[in-house]
């Protein structure tokens, strides 16, 4: 139980970190928390893929915020 409010607090700041970075892409508490958790998701698959490992809260937190911004990237260029 512990581990997934881990998860959701990481999900949150991560997509919090990508809509500051990413100029104003921000979603709101609920929308961050949804970017941050499937970016959360896309980074890990995206470290994995090129042989990097996130270990640790500060790892988790980068390979998150590196798949929000991945995510929020494509979600500006189909508004568009």
């Amino acid at each position: 139980m512990l581990d997934l409010i881990y998860f959701l607090l990481i999900g949150l700041a991560a997509g919090w970190l990508a809509g500051q970075i990413m100029k104003g892409q921000s979603f709101g508490l609920a929308g961050n928390l949804i970017v941050g958790i499937v970016g959360a998701i896309l980074g890990g698959f995206l470290f994995r893929l090129v042989g990097l490992a996130a270990v640790g809260l500060l790892g988790s937190l980068i390979a998150a915020t590196a798949g929000a911004i991945v995510l929020l990237f494509i979600l500006q260029k189909i508004r568009k």
